[in-house]
């Protein structure tokens, strides 16, 4: 039989009736997709207001004025936001609830594009908006795939299975290949950042004490001899260098590989806080399954028609001769051809920066953050500080401002709550790692506690000084290391601490009103 090259289409972008399919790995995944926007969305409802509302860190209006200054009229395409329209207490609220909707609808699979439309236009609004508290990989890996989910997902109001539209194969390949390079470039960034600790392969030493946000499961992997970290920063490269390749390999490596992953990004999760990063890549896995491996997990009755039906390859419903059709395909192929060309292209520029490769198509997607660059931990964290805001009245007694999440009570066990993702935590360790010049966000928290601002006070776990602001604020700076068994036993400690000096400029609020700075520190000397 000869090969229709005319065809070739239809087969990539087209739906994929070829059998075994993957309906329940697609139905799977849309569901975990659902929870991971609602967790986004849930976690941005409690912090919008503090992060970029009017009374904020950075106000989103302030920043869209400036880019629009700058940018005139084509700031719509590089800050792709709702926000244009409104950046009020009100509108951003508004904005997180309705991707709070929309994601459950898409959980109960309930018009599954549209909502995805409604989650992407909403989080993508916010990440254009948010400045330095959008600055995670994590963000931009939820938007890649969510994106390419618009054309995986099933059309209809309620499609079930979605059994007489399966997912391209086209549609299915690039989230696998999203998966495939959020480990490979992450290999290859630790290759090409020359870090001495993974080639000596004590990488993993210190990295449960110093990661973001680690958790109390942490301290106990933390104990454990050199012999067994250095056997995971061994198996880390061999899994991102090596073994993910097995996504293009026959079945029975796929189904390997998805048990090996999962294995690892649940050992992940239990010992850090990486928000929604690990389970998203946790679920892009279920991807590698089939319908026949999936089958003996759902009942009978609620199996995937097609699974019963051998012939059902053999049979394209009657949408795919109507008009829409074609104008789907060729939409479908458009978009997908071009995140291909460009995640590729990233990937080659990764491996050989002179590659001679079109970059003006990356460069148009850059600010939708769609077609994205990965590399976890290239460069070991080698300490961990904690940045610590601390009010007086006198100048003479501080009483420090609690934290939320992050590390500071030093007889306080570190505690799992991802994927939920606390931005302002998250920053402040970024902070931690330079100076405040490169921070000046830190300068505007400080502003807003000396005028006790509400929605600032929020990202806090306690407000100290709820009678009255205090006169005076100040950052210092902290390193933290976990305690030993023996100090933990003997004193219930799971850190101890040493105070380095301060961080930033001490600020104090004269009778007008008017913010004076007391205070403007050298960097601080820290530990070695």
């Amino acid at each position: 039989m000869d090969f229709d090259f005319r065809d070739i289409p239809r087969r990539l972008f087209g739906p994929d009736f070829s059998l075994p399919g993957y309906l329940a790995a697609r139905w799977l995944f849309l569901r975990a997709i659902g929870l991971i926007f609602f967790s986004a969305f849930y976690s941005l409802a409690y912090q919008i207001r503090g992060l970029i509302g009017p009374n904020g860190i950075l106000p989103a209006r302030d920043y869209l004025v400036e880019v629009a200054r700058v940018l005139g009229s084509a700031r719509f395409w590089y800050a792709p936001t709702v926000f244009w329209w409104s950046a009020s207490d009100r509108f951003l609220i508004g904005v997180c609830f309705a991707g709070i909707v929309a994601s459950l609808l898409l959980v109960l699979n309930i018009c599954p594009r549209g909502m995805l439309i409604i989650c992407l236009v909403a989080f993508l609004s916010f990440i254009a908006a948010a400045q330095d508290f959008a600055s995670y990989q994590s963000d931009g890996m939820l938007l890649e795939a969510g994106f390419i989910c618009l054309f995986f997902a099933p059309p209809g109001w309620r499609p079930r299975w979605g059994s007489p539209d399966p997912p391209s194969r086209a549609g299915r390949y690039l989230l696998i290949w999203l998966m495939f390079r959020i480990y490979f470039e992450s290999g290859i960034a630790k290759i090409l950042g020359r870090d001495p600790e993974w080639r000596d392969l004590s990488a993993m030493d210190q990295y449960y004490q110093n990661g973001p946000l680690p958790t109390w499961i942490a301290w106990y992997a933390h104990q454990l001899p050199h012999g067994f970290h250095a056997a995971t920063a061994f198996l880390t490269l061999a899994l991102e260098l090596v073994l993910i390749f097995a996504i293009f390999l026959p079945r029975r490596s796929r189904i390997v590989l998805f048990f090996v992953i999962t294995a690892w990004q649940i050992g992940i999760i239990l010992t850090s806080n990486y928000a929604f990063l690990n389970y998203l890549v946790l679920a892009l896995g279920i991807l590698l399954l089939d319908d026949n491996f999936l089958a003996q997990f759902f009942p009978r009755s609620l199996r995937p028609a097609a699974i019963s039906s051998p012939g059902a390859q053999e049979i394209l419903p009657a949408e795919a001769h109507t008009w829409r059709s074609p104008l789907r395909l060729w939409v479908q192929a458009f978009f997908l051809t071009w995140i291909f060309y460009a995640t590729s292209a990233l990937l080659v520029f990764m491996l050989i920066p002179a590659a001679p490769l079109p970059s003006g198509p990356i460069r148009a997607l850059e600010p939708f953050r769609i077609a994205n660059e990965f590399g976890l931990f290239a460069v070991m964290t080698r300490d961990r500080y904690e940045i610590e805001f601390q009010g007086s009245h006198d100048g003479l007694t501080w009483t420090p401002y609690p934290f939320q999440n992050k590390p500071q009570d030093v007889h306080a066990p570190p505690r799992i709550y991802a994927p939920y993702q606390p931005r302002f935590d998250w920053n402040l360790w970024f902070a931690s790692l330079g100076e405040w010049r490169q921070y000046r966000w830190v300068l505007q928290v400080e502003q807003r506690l000396l005028h006790g601002e509400p929605d600032v006070l929020a990202l806090f776990g306690a407000n100290p000084f709820a009678g009255h602001p205090p006169e005076q604020i100040r950052v210092v700076i902290w390193q933290y290391w976990f305690t030993d068994r023996s100090e933990k036993r003997a004193q219930g400690l799971w850190w101890r601490r040493e105070q380095i000096g301060i961080y930033a400029p001490t600020f104090e609020r004269m009778p007008d009103g008017k913010i004076a700075v007391l205070e403007i520190p050298d960097s601080p000397q820290k530990l070695q």
